[in-house]
């Protein structure tokens, strides 16, 4: 397993890791087999989109936001954060991705991207390679 840390700056926030995930997946000699994205953080998810046009970033966390907005007087947790913890369920904890000859096999407008509903803060994602 490998781990990494990002950054973020904003409350909700996409930050593209692609590229950290492939240089762990070096540097654990991967091969064939599967990789999985994991975010051991209860306001923070991994999802997979486009990378091409930031506006889908944009667009996909205004639309979350709609869908969950913050600071709505039925959340009871105390943290005033109720809707960062539903969003990262909704958007979930991983990702999977098929590994061939070394290199993530995703398609030619996707990367994986941490998702951050409580920041700004200092995240860790963990890599773990399993080969076929």
């Amino acid at each position: 397993m490998k781990s990494f840390q990002v950054q973020t700056q904003t409350r909700n926030q996409l930050v593209d890791i692609t590229a950290q995930v492939q240089e762990a997946l070096r540097e654990l000699g991967a091969t064939d087999g599967v990789c999985t994205v994991f975010c051991p953080h209860t306001t923070a998810a991994i999802t997979i989109n486009e990378n091409a046009d930031p506006d889908v970033c944009r667009d996909w966390l205004e639309n979350l936001n709609r869908l969950v907005p913050a600071h709505q007087d039925y959340y009871r947790h105390g943290e005033g954060n109720s809707d960062s913890h539903v969003k990262s369920s909704l958007v979930g904890a991983s990702e999977q991705v098929i590994v061939e000859n070394g290199k993530l096999q995703l398609g030619t407008w996707q990367s994986i991207y941490f998702a951050e509903f409580d920041g700004s803060r200092t995240r860790t994602v963990h890599i773990k390679f399993v080969s076929t």
